[in-house]
């Protein structure tokens, strides 16, 4: 059983359609009892971030959620890993902490928001496709990085720090080689 974590900001009808795709029963929720009983979380999210932590505060989610990183497996997508570090610019705010770095609004030469389809880079070359993006903000950090995308500098595209993973693109929107790359995520992640 996968929960979606319903917080009001996510792209939540296309995640559980893929998700149902691949085979997976899915419930869509923010009731605690009900998280804790799921087998694996995701956080998704579409909008702006300090929305989206003023939004998990007052469904009050923090303690729940903190519990569930530490013993479900825990994909962030699009905002929703934005939302794993621990502070963004989009809103001064704090984020959720569980990885570290910054989130800051893409800049340069390029067109904002990221928009479209872009190739993946990674050690491991069953990632090394294109995939759908859309975002004004980006990930900064160093740490725990599975593959980038170039969108002028190397955008953060995927993360994981144990059970913790961490998707900025859109696996649901982006074909057969993104649901791979869901159901890579949730059946243990990218690093050996």
């Amino acid at each position: 059983m996968i929960a979606i974590v319903d917080y009001g900001l996510g792209n939540i009808a296309n995640l559980t359609n893929a998700l149902e795709f691949l085979g997976y029963e899915v419930m869509v929720t923010n009731d605690q009892k009900e998280l804790e009983k799921a087998d694996k979380i995701i956080l998704p999210g579409v909008g702006h971030y300090k929305d989206a932590m003023n939004r998990i505060e007052e469904l009050k989610l923090f303690p729940v959620l903190e519990d569930l990183k530490e013993t479900k497996p825990f994909i962030g997508i699009c905002l929703g890993m934005q939302l794993l570090f621990e502070h963004s610019e989009e809103g001064n705010v704090d984020g959720l902490g569980y990885l570290p770095g910054t989130v800051k609004k893409i800049t340069g030469n390029v067109a904002v928001p990221h928009l479209g389809w872009n190739k993946l880079h990674s050690s491991f070359p069953s990632l090394d496709d294109d995939v759908y993006f859309i975002h004004s903000f980006k990930v900064h950090t160093d740490q725990n990085v599975i593959a980038t995308a170039e969108y002028e500098e190397d955008v953060v595209a995927i993360v994981q720090k144990g059970s913790i993973v961490g998707i900025q693109f859109h696996p649901e929107k982006s074909g057969e080689k993104g649901l791979q790359i869901l159901d890579q995520a949730l059946k243990g992640g990218f690093k050996v």
